[in-house]
């Protein structure tokens, strides 16, 4: 690993004023940043520590009765507070599944998603609880949905000197229902070669869904059609139409982990137990 140099701003215009100059990099858990700094991929001339400026490492309650999540708050943190089991299980489930316990006690939510690996774990989750990132730069803060935030394989919609300070979740509906289902080579720790995240809740005359798919496209994917489907109808017949239309939706590649064919195929398998677990878990068609 070349020589660097370790920055701790006081505050975050100073943050987003070194960040904007020089060959600077965010450091928040260091799970990845690390390794790719010491295999000679990255080699950064400053390592900007963010993980200690206010609120950065903190879950606070809105007045909504939402959740602001600070980038670098690690996955252990998130999994196990109270609050986001409650009524946010959904995302608690994903950061369960992420790498292992010694990784998660230092991975944090901000670095999932700044990496913006289509495998993040925590990415298909936090689509389907239409949460908004919100960011800090040069020119103030910005926040923007979830899904206006990755643009493709590693990479965000970050601009020069901005970086992620936390991460927006609206009021949780009454009666909302999560599950999260992970596929990896090995049954523990390992990165995604597909996931799949459904979550649905009872609305005015009907049940709505959300249903977003991870590791098969350039980004996570949300699945509107199988979601419009099941919206409509919860018959076994529907189920059937919405698995096929998630399996549509996605656009996998092979790779070394996997190839597309048995990812595809898989999108379809974690997809109707997801289904079939949140009905039961919520009563539907019964």
């Amino acid at each position: 690993m070349q020589p660097f140099e370790y920055v701790t701003p006081e505050n975050a215009a100073e943050a987003s004023t070194i960040l904007a100059t020089g060959s600077a990099r965010p450091y928040l858990g260091g799970t990845d940043l690390l390794i790719r700094m010491r295999g000679g991929f990255l080699q950064p001339q400053r390592v900007v520590e963010l993980k200690n400026l206010p609120g950065m490492s903190e879950i606070v309650e809105t007045q909504e009765g939402g959740l602001v999540i600070g980038a670098g708050c690690t996955m252990n943190q998130i999994a196990a507070d109270p609050r986001v089991r409650e009524r946010y299980d959904l995302l608690a489930q994903a950061c369960r599944l992420v790498a292992s316990d010694q990784v998660r006690r230092r991975a944090t939510i901000g670095g999932n998603c700044c990496n913006a690996s289509p495998a993040a774990d925590s990415a298909p989750a936090l689509y389907c609880l239409d949460a908004e990132a919100q960011m800090c730069g040069p020119k103030g803060q910005r926040r923007i949905p979830i899904e206006a935030f990755f643009i493709g394989p590693g990479k965000t919609a970050l601009r020069s000197g901005e970086f992620l300070t936390n991460l927006h979740l609206p009021p949780s509906p009454l009666g909302a229902v999560g599950v999260f289902n992970k596929l990896g080579s090995t049954k523990i720790g390992d990165i995604s070669i597909a996931s799949v995240a459904v979550y649905a809740w009872p609305g005015a005359n009907r049940w709505r869904w959300r249903i977003a798919l991870g590791a098969v496209g350039p980004t996570p994917l949300r699945a509107p059609a199988a979601e419009t489907i099941l919206a409509g109808d919860t018959s076994l017949t529907a189920l059937t139409a919405a698995v096929d239309a998630a399996v549509a939706t996605a656009r996998p590649i092979d790779d070394i982990r996997s190839g597309a064919a048995y990812r595809r195929a898989m999108v379809g398998v974690l997809a109707q137990r997801g289904i079939e677990a949140v009905m039961a878990q919520a009563g539907i068609g019964e």
